[in-house]
């Protein structure tokens, strides 16, 4: 925002799509996290919680997923900044409310860019991962809820989403 006025940091004057020179920034400790959900069959899910699943240990490869998507976000997001991330964290639970799995990633390092990117890419990776893995047995599955939670650090302040809990 500048000024209160929402602006498109990626749009410069002309309209044209830019990266953003982050060359004058200061350097801050960044922190972000953000989550997301896999809503599954009962059935889906006890596979899942027994490792039985068709192509083995859907959690473990999904959180190895998720911290592997966040360190190149660069490379699938065309206007991101290439970080070099100092942690990246994937927790998966399971909710039986869905019923199904929880995911929230935790992305952070000292920079001049913030890593929102990274941590909502870590999400939607770990996510698509758990689905791949357990197809085979529920093809109904749903992905959704992908949003930041909170992030820290950086000129624009810290942010908690309004329904974060």
């Amino acid at each position: 925002m500048s000024g209160g006025k929402p602006v498109l940091t990626h749009i410069d004057a002309s309209g044209e799509a830019h990266m953003v020179d982050v060359s004058d920034k200061a350097e801050t400790v960044r922190i972000a996290t953000a989550e997301g959900y896999v809503k599954m069959a009962l059935e889906t899910l006890a596979l899942i919680r027994q490792g039985n699943a068709k192509k083995g240990d859907v959690i473990g490869t999904a959180r190895l997923a998720g911290i592997m998507a966040a360190k190149r976000t660069a490379d699938l997001i065309p206007l991101c900044h290439p970080l070099m991330l100092t942690k990246v964290a994937v927790e998966i639970e399971e909710d039986a409310a869905l019923p199904g799995l929880r995911v929230m990633a935790t992305a952070k390092l000292t920079g001049k860019t913030g890593v929102e990117m990274e941590a909502l890419t870590a999400v939607s990776i770990a996510c698509l991962t758990i689905y791949d893995m357990a197809k085979a047995a529920d093809k109904a599955m749903e992905i959704g809820g992908i949003r930041l939670l909170e992030k820290s650090g950086g000129k624009s302040g810290d942010f908690r989403h309004p329904e974060a809990k």
